[in-house]
């Protein structure tokens, strides 16, 4: 289990992770997280320039924005991906989000299958906001776990940390889905939640889920608010399941 640290001026705490995204957020005491999907997808400049606004225009600092969903072209080769991160990464730091090596931000990064986007774009971001402006009656769980695919942690190449590569039967999709499954409970265990508190879990993958949907995902408590399946594979080469989940009260369609 991954110890939280504190981002107060963000309003949040969070489970540190790599460089480019942390393995979820929560919002602090007083506070709520906030989800704005956007009804067209927009480029990372168009994005961060939204996003920057919306946030202003709730009284929040950039500090507040605490994660996001992006939809990118194609999966990356490994130094692609990194490529990719480092671009990313330099508006978090201008917003004072990253300092070169810790990002509190949460992320999920897929890839459409059918109409897939010419370049990497926002689908949806969130920030905290004051836990009074929510239309909730009782203060609730807040949070965001970032998406996970089937891949150990650790350093070196994906190739070598990815359950049953290359294998897509259904007793190598399952294995996959149950891996990436208990990742998501131990994030959610490092906030003290639990399946149970969620109010949403998306599941990406062009495979086949229906073998291990009962066994796998709903007796283990992850489909209880419904399963999101988006025909969506992860953004490095080689994975081929992942998924996300949150409680977040407060969501929004943004027009842009």
């Amino acid at each position: 289990m991954s110890a939280t640290k504190i981002f107060e001026t963000g309003g949040y705490r969070f489970i540190p992770a790599v460089f480019q995204y942390s393995s979820g957020v929560a919002a602090l005491e007083g506070y709520a997280i906030r989800r704005h999907r956007l009804a067209r997808s927009v480029s990372l400049e168009e994005g961060f320039g939204l996003i920057g606004r919306t946030l202003r225009e709730a009284g929040r600092p950039l500090t507040a924005f605490c994660a996001c969903e992006l939809r990118s072209p194609g999966q990356f080769s490994d130094a692609g991906f990194r490529a990719f991160n480092q671009h990313y990464v330099e508006m978090l730091r201008a917003w004072g989000l990253f300092d070169g090596e810790t990002n509190p931000v949460a992320r999920s990064n897929v890839c459409p299958k059918v109409e897939a986007p010419r370049q990497t774009v926002f689908h949806a971001f969130s920030y905290t906001v004051p836990q009074n402006t929510i239309p909730t009656t009782s203060p609730a769980p807040s949070f965001v776990i970032s998406g996970s695919g089937e891949a150990r942690a650790g350093d070196g190449p994906y190739a070598g940390r990815i359950i049953r590569l290359g294998d897509t039967s259904p007793d190598a999709m399952r294995e996959k889905a149950a891996f990436v499954l208990g990742e998501m409970e131990r994030r959610l265990a490092s906030f003290d939640m639990a399946w149970g508190d969620t109010t949403a879990t998306h599941v990406y993958t062009l495979g086949d889920i229906h073998p291990f949907l009962e066994t796998e995902i709903m007796r283990r408590g992850a489909g209880h608010a419904g399963i999101d399946w988006h025909f969506c594979c992860p953004p490095v080469e080689g994975l081929e399941y992942e998924m996300d989940c949150r409680a977040v009260h407060d969501e929004q369609v943004l027009a842009v």
